[in-house]
């Protein structure tokens, strides 16, 4: 059971509004061989929440209309649901680029032993998450034996191309703080990554992307009973940048949650802050089909400040 979270939602957060419409953002369910500590959405083995042929046909009809550049697809392991492969392949044919956003151990569980060379067919780009590159501070976070799996993840990527200069396959690494405070600077940090997984286990990766852990869900509860939610929230306030606002991830970015219904972004997802968009409170996919976007109001709360917090933090990784 976990900890009761704070109310969020009032907040003197700046006024955010919405620009072009580029990044579907789609949750595909909350299903996942892992159950890490950091888990914004609370994935893990035993969920049941999962998107249904209909929502994905759904989908595939409003990234047409809409003329979705990039679908970013997550979980959960994403690559659980059972009409992933049937989504990927849709978007491919429509010229849409596809993010995986992967946790590397699913590439060797029994029955998805294909998807990673699924995805190199399709030019899918791997956002993988790897929270370290250390073992025992991976294994803390994700559990007993996660790292070495990541590791085996990587190198069955690696043979495929993925990370390899003009591979045409991208695989970015994901940094999160194993703690209640900041991401380190992006670019030293990707330094410290790429040197220590070449000369340590031969792995090669193209970018590093650190983003911040919020104040939410798992995580969230974990600070509520260790005592340090208040504190990591005035961390996230003392250190806002005003200059990240510009380019927050939510500008540019819809959610889509396992049932179809819309956020502006993942986290408000998470927190049940459907976005304010069309002539309904809970806006679905279907509603929003020949609907103009820009320039609509974000749903914002105190979570937001996480987003801005020193060199900002997005799906994207840093923002400065």
């Amino acid at each position: 059971m976990h900890a009761t979270l704070p109310l969020l939602e009032i907040t003197d957060f700046p006024k955010l509004v919405r620009s072009k419409l580029e990044i579907l953002q789609v949750n595909l369910g909350y299903l996942c061989n892992q159950q890490c500590l950091h888990c914004h959405v609370n994935a893990g083995p035993k969920r049941k929440e999962i998107m249904e042929k209909e929502t994905i046909d759904q989908i595939v009809q409003f990234m047409q209309k809409q003329e979705i550049k990039i679908l970013d697809l997550t979980g959960g392991a994403p690559e659980m649901n059972p009409h992933f492969v049937a989504l990927v392949e849709q978007a491919a044919s429509l010229g849409i680029h596809v993010i995986d956003r992967c946790n590397l151990t699913i590439l060797s569980e029994p029955g998805f032993e294909q998807t990673a060379e699924f995805l190199a067919k399709h030019k899918v780009e791997v956002v993988a998450s790897l929270p370290c590159y250390t073992e025992d501070n991976v294994d803390q976070q994700r559990g007993k034996g996660v790292f070495s799996q990541s590791i085996q993840g990587l190198k069955i990527l690696n043979e495929l191309g993925y990370g390899r200069e003009k591979s045409g396959l991208s695989l970015n690494l994901v940094y999160n703080p194993l703690g209640a405070f900041l991401p380190p600077a992006q670019d030293g940090l990707e330094k410290d990554y790429k040197h220590h997984l070449l000369t340590e286990f031969s792995v090669v990766f193209n970018s590093l992307l650190t983003i911040t852990n919020m104040p939410i869900k798992r995580f969230g509860s974990t600070l509520i009973s260790k005592g340090g939610f208040n504190a990591y929230m005035q961390l996230l306030r003392d250190s806002f940048s005003a200059s990240n606002l510009a380019s927050v991830m939510c500008k540019n970015l819809l959610s889509v949650d396992w049932q179809g219904f819309v956020y502006d972004c993942d986290f408000n997802q998470q927190l049940g802050l459907p976005a304010k968009l069309g002539q309904t409170p809970r806006a679905h996919i279907v509603d929003l089909l020949n609907a103009k976007l820009d320039g609509e109001e974000i749903v914002i709360a105190d979570h937001c400040y996480g987003c801005t917090a020193g060199q900002g933090s997005s799906c994207g990784g840093a923002l400065s």
